[in-house]
Formats: structure tokens, C-alpha cells, sequence
């Protein structure tokens, strides 16, 4: 008999096989490379100067500052996904996974620079006086008729789904059980934890996101890569072989080797591009959301700091941690279905003591924590879209409630049903951006062309 455990995998296989979402969000990657003219190479060096030096548009509209807005972003994405995710992506794919999750980073970055200048493009204020945008918006506004307003309101609905899934329940169902593995502590009493924690910061709204997550963000990825960077030093002498071996395999596939059954090339393509886009989101259209709330004097600017999230997100955290696992060769010894315990035994393994364990363990709960803040607020932001700014206050009472519920209880058709929620907010997103790509391409050209802007006429930041 068919169970409801069934249909929605077999959603899930559909929406993410490989006829669908994911060469369709690779090959807008491409497209939209090729059509800003590799903006994330040419510009890099000016997103990092507004997003860590300029830090915010003084005067500009806005609720928070380019910086927050790029934390509050990040917060979201770097998460499991950058320890269990790559982990996975190794064990299905080999060593050459890590490479094609790189190339999913450098052209997600051309994308979630659309998604964030979309989302300042078509914000508008809500009854709060709040900035408010993202794909639900520039969806609407910016595809005019009725599909404009099918699109919008499919996003929204798959987004605030979405939120309380991969964003709530499955984000405090790990902190609860890496808890509880580490320090024998019970998930009831690490939910009601996560809960008063959740309540403490978003109750505020953005602002309060945007202040916690500037300073928890820094920190929690600081300490997870000085540890990774720890590991490496200790087995400093494999480095280059480790190198060698993800770009190797990368075209030539990796042959089996103790617990490691082999992967093909194909194999290395698909869970590299899989995984890199579950760990930076870029084209499911979040980005958008939290560049919306930036103080901002032109869309290009936020825009720019937005794109430095894909960067730092899979071509700094993810190397790191895939870096790790291939140095110290924990992936050679173990079977697919181990592969969650990737990162913690190539920490533990790297380093003396019982560091290794209390650094991951660490990580997973800051990672994951700091995810449960920034979906809040893309929840939050689509609930407005969808039933005004009335619907505020319930949504962030409700997803409080959510995440002692997500602690305390077994997730695996939850995990499911997000990658399906997932990927339907992908689908409309990645409609919108390709249809008003045009528009993104003349607006930025138009910017650096004209170059009204005096941070862009000083030398060195661009």
C-alpha cells in the first residue's frame, strides 16, 4: 500500500532528479555568469568592502545594514548542511563531489546577486513601516497579469511550508539530538532551551535578527574553521594529496577503497551540484528576502554584499570541512549510510583530546540555531505577503511553539517534505529571475557605467 511517506519521496525525487531542478538552477547559474559578465569575479573585491568595511548606506531606506542583511542571510545557509551536507556529498560521490559543489558555489553567486537585487528592486513598506520583499514580490510586480500573481503567492505559500520544516524543525531536531549524543542531556529539556532562545530574538523582528546574528554569526563560523584549519595543520602533510585527489576525481571518478563502494564521474556531478546548492540556496530566492531589509541607496550595492554570502558559504565553510574529511581519510573507511559521522570522526581523528567531538557538536548547534533565526524571518515575510502585517505576531508565536516540537519528536518525514517545499519555491523563483534577467543586466550595467556613486569612483574597491 501506498503511504504519504511514499508519494512525497517520490516528489522529492522528481523536483530534485536530474531532469529537473537541478540542472535548471546549474544552468541559470551559467546563464545569468555569462549575462553580468562574471560580476562575481569582477566585483568581488567591492562586495567584501560594503559588506565588511562601508557596512551600511547611511540615510538610505532600510531596516537593517548591508552587513546584517548578509549575517541574517548567512545565518540561514550556514548550517547542517555544511557539515552533514558535504559529508553526504563525499560519501555518494567521492572527493570529486567537492569540486563540482565549488562550481555550484561560484555561479550561485551570479544568482543569489539577481535573487538580493530583485529583492531591493520590487520591496515595498508594509502597515509597520518595515521593508518587505523578495521573490513573492518581485514575482508579482515584476511579471505583470495573472502569472506574476500565481507565481508570487505559490512562492510564498511553499516558503512559509518550508520555514517551519528545513527552517524549525528539522534545524532544533538536531541541536536536540547532537546534545543529547555529546553531553546525555534529554531533548525536552534542550527544546525548551532552543525555545526561550528563539522567543528572546525574534519576538523583536529584524532588527533584533539583524543584531544577533551580526555577532553570532561571525563567531560560530571563526571557531568551526579555526578548528577545521586546526585538523588541516595536523595533517598538513596530506594537504596536497587531498587537493589533488577532488580535482582528480572529479573528472575521472573515485574507485572503491575500504568501506567507500566508488562513484562514477556522473555520481560526482550530481551530489556535488545537489549538496552545493542545499548548503547556499542560491535560486531558491531566500537571499532576496533578507537583501529586501538592507539600508540601501541603489539595488546593485546590496546586491553585491549578498553575493558574498555563496562565497563564503560553500567556497570557505564547505572547504574546510571537506578539506577535513579528505585529509584525514575517514571517508575511505566507512559505508554511505555512516555518512553523517563524517565530520565529527575527521575532527576527532585530526585533533588531540576530545576537542574534535565538543567543535562539531559546537557547530552543529550554533549552525543550527542561527538557521532557525534567519527562516524565521523568510517565514515571517512571506506570511505578510500572503495575510498582511496582522499575521506577524501569530506566525512568530506558532514557530516559537514549533521548534520545542521539532526537538522532541522523529523527523524523517519532515526532511522529506522540506526538500519538496524546497524545491517548489525554487521553481517559480527560477522562472522569475530568467524572465527578468534582462531587466537586472541593464540596471547594473547602467550603475557601474555611470558610476554616480562615489565608493564606486574610489580606487582599489572595485
Amino acid at each position: 500500500m501506498t503511504t504519504f511517506d511514499d508519494y512525497l519521496n517520490d516528489a522529492s525525487s522528481f523536483i530534485w532528479g536530474p531532469w529537473l531542478l537541478i540542472p535548471l538552477l546549474l544552468l541559470t547559474g551559467v546563464y545569468l555568469t555569462v549575462l553580468l559578465r562574471g560580476i562575481q569575479l569582477r566585483r568581488l573585491g567591492m562586495a567584501f568592502w560594503l559588506a565588511f568595511v562601508k557596512r551600511t548606506d547611511e540615510g538610505a531606506e532600510g531596516d537593517i545594514s548591508h552587513y546584517q542583511a548578509l549575517s541574517t542571510a548567512l545565518a540561514a545557509t550556514v548550517g547542517v548542511g555544511n557539515i552533514a551536507g558535504v559529508a553526504t556529498a563525499i560519501a555518494l560521490g567521492g572527493p570529486g563531489a567537492v569540486f563540482w559543489m565549488w562550481c555550484t558555489g561560484l555561479v550561485g553567486m551570479a544568482t543569489k546577486y539577481s535573487e538580493a537585487f530583485l529583492g531591493v528592486k520590487f520591496r515595498r513598506t508594509d502597515a509597520a513601516g518595515e521593508q518587505s520583499g523578495g521573490p513573492m514580490y518581485y514575482l508579482r510586480r515584476g511579471i505583470k497579469g495573472p502569472v506574476g500573481v500565481f507565481l508570487g503567492g505559490f512562492f510564498a505559500v511553499a516558503g512559509v511550508l518550508a520555514s517551519f520544516g528545513i527552517g524549525n524543525m528539522t534545524q532544533a531536531n538536531t541541536v536536540a539530538a547532537n546534545v543529547n549524543e555529546e553531553w546525555g542531556i534529554a531533548a525536552p529539556v534542550t527544546g525548551a532551551v532552543v525555545l526561550v532562545l528563539t522567543a528572546a530574538v525574534i519576538i523583536g523582528g529584524i532588527k533584533s535578527i539583524g543584531r544577533v546574528t551580526s555577532l553570532l554569526v561571525p563567531f560560530m563560523i571563526v571557531v568551526y574553521i579555526v578548528g577545521a584549519a586546526a585538523v588541516l595543520a595536523f595533517n598538513i602533510d596530506q594537504l596536497p594529496e587531498a587537493v589533488g585527489i577532488i580535482f582528480t576525481d572529479a573528472f575521472t571518478g573515485t574507485a572503491a577503497t575500504g568501506g567507500f563502494a566508488g562513484a562514477a564521474v556522473a555520481a560526482a556531478i550530481r551530489y556535488g551540484v545537489a549538496r552545493g546548492i542545499f548548503s547556499n540556496e542560491s535560486g531558491l530566492g531566500t537571499g532576496g528576502i533578507a537583501a529586501a531589509a538592507a539600508k540601501t541607496t541603489h539595488p546593485v550595492r546590496q546586491a553585491l554584499v549578498s553575493m558574498t554570502q555563496t562565497f563564503i558559504d560553500t567556497l570557505v565553510v564547505v572547504s574546510f570541512t571537506a578539506l577535513a574529511i579528505v585529509v584525514t581519510g575517514v571517508w575511505k573507511d566507512a559505508g554511505a549510510d555512516e555518512a553523517a559521522s563524517f565530520t565529527a570522526r575527521a575532527f576527532a581523528h585530526g585533533l588531540p583530546g576530545e576537542w574534535g567531538s565538543v567543535i562539531v557538536t559546537v557547530g552543529v548547534m550554533l549552525f543550527a540555531f542561527s538557521t532557525l533565526l534567519g527562516w524565521s524571518y523568510y517565514g515571517e515575510r512571506c506570511m505578510e505577503y500572503l495575510f498582511g502585517r496582522k499575521a506577524v505576531l501569530p506566525y512568530r508565536i506558532v514557530f516559537i511553539i514549533v521548534t520545542y516540537i521539532g526537538s522532541t519528536t522523529a523527523l524523517k518525514t519532515v526532511w522529506t517534505f522540506s526538500d519538496v517545499m524546497n524545491g517548489l519555491m525554487a521553481l517559480p523563483n527560477l522562472i522569475g529571475l530568467l524572465i527578468l534577467s534582462p531587466l537586472v543586466y541593464r540596471e547594473t550595467r547602467a550603475y557601474f557605467r555611470d558610476k554616480r556613486d562615489e565608493d564606486v569612483l574610489s580606487g582599489g574597491a572595485h
